[in-house]
């Protein structure tokens, strides 16, 4: 999705950000991520992202694993930050929005805030590429990544938009299947952190494969 914002490096994006933490959530470059957003507090943080011109949401999954609190929980050390690009109230007090994403951040420091909503400095330099749209794109490996897309769809009984789906640029088709994905927080965090768009779609047919594996050899259901 276009946006009216251009983003070419670190230094066109503030250094202290508002973060939302979400299981599960994965948000990569310029892939769209549907939010209802409800609670007062992160209410507030979309007012305030607006408020203060920036628009921009840093979505980072909580490490359940390494938390001491239930409401404060830890959080992954990488996560990727997003621009609200299209906003509806919905009349009971929620707003739906779509996050487009920008760039991945790895979290310096949390900081002591007076808002309800967390934030943190986080930084950008590990992910200079992030900027660069489709970068990497001629080394992904279109026909596997494919194939165990066909093989997932057939075992879970799902049909696509093969049309959609055969149309789309390799950065486009790898970062929604990521995203789209059913798989786990662990399985989510390997995605987001890989380093390139290539290891991104290896990962991701590893993941399937395994899952399938999974399901033939034992019986269980794949994940969900």
């Amino acid at each position: 999705m276009p946006i009216n914002a251009e983003y070419r490096g670190p230094a066109d994006l503030p250094k202290v950000i508002p973060v939302f933490p979400l299981p599960g959530a994965l948000l990569l470059p310029r892939g769209q991520m549907p939010l209802n957003i409800f609670e007062p507090r992160y209410l507030q943080m979309v007012d305030d992202a607006f408020r203060d011109g920036h628009r921009l949401i840093g979505m980072i999954q909580p490490d359940v694993t390494h938390s001491q609190s239930n409401e404060r929980p830890a959080l992954f050390k990488v996560g990727c930050v997003g621009r609200i690009t299209q906003l509806a109230e919905s009349g009971d007090g929620r707003y739906i929005l779509e996050l487009t994403g920008v760039a991945r951040f790895r979290i310096l420091e949390e900081k002591t805030v007076l808002t309800p909503y967390r934030q943190c400095q986080v930084d950008f330099s590990a992910f200079l590429d992030d900027f660069i749209a489709r970068k990497g794109e001629e080394e992904v490996d279109r026909k596997a990544l494919l194939e165990a897309l066909t093989q997932f769809l057939k075992a879970n009984q799902l049909k696509v938009d093969w049309d959609g789906i055969e149309s789309a640029p390799n950065e486009a088709l790898v970062n929604a299947l990521a995203m789209m994905s059913p798989y786990g927080p662990a399985e989510k965090q390997a995605l987001l952190e890989a380093p390139n768009l290539k290891t991104r779609a290896e990962i991701l047919i590893a993941v399937t494969e395994m899952d399938l594996a999974k399901k033939q050899t034992s019986g269980d259901p794949p994940l969900q």
